[in-house]
């Protein structure tokens, strides 16, 4: 769930570890339940739900696991009692951290977010500590490997589809939205046959932090791991330049 600079935020690369696509499949899983739960089981007048099953497909979810867990999920309103809950804190020097979680205990996660920030020397703190060091954007990412157009024609596509920014690395593409816009320019490049490495409504930070002492990164890597590992946490955002 860390990653580099601008892409801190990608919280599943290519995911070659097959416990790790496991997690991801059972983190969109509980997102599908909830999204049904709250809006029903028709993506076109659900869109918390289609942006769900944009995330499943940006992860190589296979379409009939995603139609099998809508289908289940209508079938199981009732019982589907899981909420978000987001958690906000420093970890070391004062590295800006918020947590998504999806749970059906409350109690259980708090102690174990908790638990994730102590063990790595940082603290939980209160609601808005440090979200308003970042913004809420739709972001895209395209491996330049699987894309097939140039880069100017890709700028075009989504910038006309309603982006607010593109930009080009070493090995991929970076599209942000306004969150209201990201399932407009989602579709429109999927109906362009482009492939996307990742798509969602993600935290990015204004500005990075730059770590340069070893026990600092070994700590806060620490409850960086602790937290993936967590199955109610859904998603992780930090400022720290790797």
């Amino acid at each position: 769930m860390s990653g580099h600079s601008k892409f801190a935020n990608i919280k599943h690369k290519k995911e070659k570890n097959d416990a790790a696509k496991g997690k991801i499949f059972t983190i969109i899983g509980r997102e599908i339940a909830v999204a049904v739960k709250e809006g029903g089981p028709d993506p076109s007048n659900n869109f918390k739900l289609a942006t769900v099953i944009a995330k499943a497909k940006a992860n190589n979810m296979p379409n009939d696991t995603i139609e099998r867990g809508i289908k289940k999920a209508a079938g199981d309103v009732g019982n589907v009692n899981y909420e978000y809950v987001t958690y906000e804190g420093y970890g070391p020097n004062g590295i800006a951290i918020i947590v998504d979680a999806l749970t059906d205990n409350k109690n259980r996660t708090a102690a174990n977010v908790r638990s994730a920030f102590t063990k790595g020397q940082g603290n939980v703190g209160t609601p808005g500590c440090v979200s308003f060091m970042f913004d809420k954007k739709g972001q895209i990412i395209i491996d330049k490997e699987e894309c097939e157009l140039e880069a100017d024609d890709l700028m075009m596509t989504a910038l006309d589809a309603g982006a607010e920014d593109f930009s080009e690395e070493e090995d991929s593409y970076e599209i942000l939205t306004d969150p209201d816009s990201f399932e407009e320019v989602r579709k429109a490049l999927e109906e362009a046959g482009i492939p996307m490495l990742s798509a969602e409504v993600t935290m990015i930070p204004q500005n990075y932090v730059t770590l340069t002492d070893e026990n600092a990164i070994k700590c806060l890597q620490r409850t960086l791991d602790i937290l993936d590992e967590d199955d109610d946490v859904q998603a992780v955002y930090h400022n720290w330049d790797e």
